[in-house]
């Protein structure tokens, strides 16, 4: 099972304050944890949203509306991509990360899809393709 750990934004994230050395070092050990028990497959912190867009779809139109974006609350400030066998696993693995926050805060944990899910089709098969191809591009 592959899960998501979303680590929402705060006020300082989005002022684009970087996180103390400590931090880093405590967040480098976590992540060295992950690695040798092969549960990470990747994670970044991401730039604030200041600098970052969205694209919203009304029909057939496209609009882009330019970062920053008010509701702290619900932007993403980083994130693992973690294989574990239960999400009772990916969550053990999550309470033991160093407090991301210089506040109260949270992390969320969601479950990816996987091909198996969506049932034989020919669509999933082209989906199964195109990952074997990202695959071969790493």
């Amino acid at each position: 099972m592959r899960f998501m750990v979303i680590v929402k934004a705060t006020k300082d994230s989005e002022a684009g304050v970087m996180p103390s050395e400590e931090m880093l070092a405590a967040m480098a050990k976590f992540n060295e944890e992950l690695v040798k028990a092969g549960v990470m497959l990747d994670g970044a912190g991401l730039q604030p949203s200041s600098k970052g867009a969205r694209i919203r779809f009304s029909g057939g139109k496209r609009t882009v509306i330019d970062g920053p974006f008010a509701e702290t609350k619900e932007l993403i400030a980083g994130y693992w991509v973690i294989q574990v066998r239960s999400k009772e696993e990916a969550i053990e693995w999550m309470m033991r990360c160093p407090n991301p926050y210089n506040e109260d805060g949270e992390i969320e944990l969601r479950q990816f899809f996987e091909l198996e899910d969506f049932g034989p089709s020919e669509a999933v098969e082209h989906h199964r393709r195109l990952g074997e191809e990202m695959a071969k591009n790493k």
